[in-house]
């Protein structure tokens, strides 16, 4: 049995995508001005392997379901380590 969350923080949120997509890196910013209320999030994960711009959404929306209903505003990126690898060549 998993405790509640009650409350949302990056490092919280790092720890979910560890934990539930084995991601391999994760950067989150609180750009909310102080309030901890909205969230952007960038997520590289083996599992988006073969996946969709929409299915890696779902897939960290299902993922991260309990912090995303705490916060006014959640926004992401996630790609494969393969996308990640040729975004930081540009």
């Amino acid at each position: 049995m998993s405790t509640p969350v009650t409350s949302v923080t990056i490092e919280s949120l790092t720890e979910a995508c560890n934990t539930k997509l084995g991601a391999i890196h994760v950067e989150g910013k609180d750009i909310s001005g102080g309030c901890g209320q909205n969230f952007e999030i960038m997520i590289v994960s083996p599992q988006f392997e073969g996946k969709s711009t929409l299915q890696k959404h779902r897939m960290v929306n299902e993922a991260l379901k309990d912090q995303i209903a705490l916060v006014h505003a959640f926004s992401q990126k996630s790609f494969t380590p393969a996308q990640w690898e040729a975004l930081q060549k540009q």
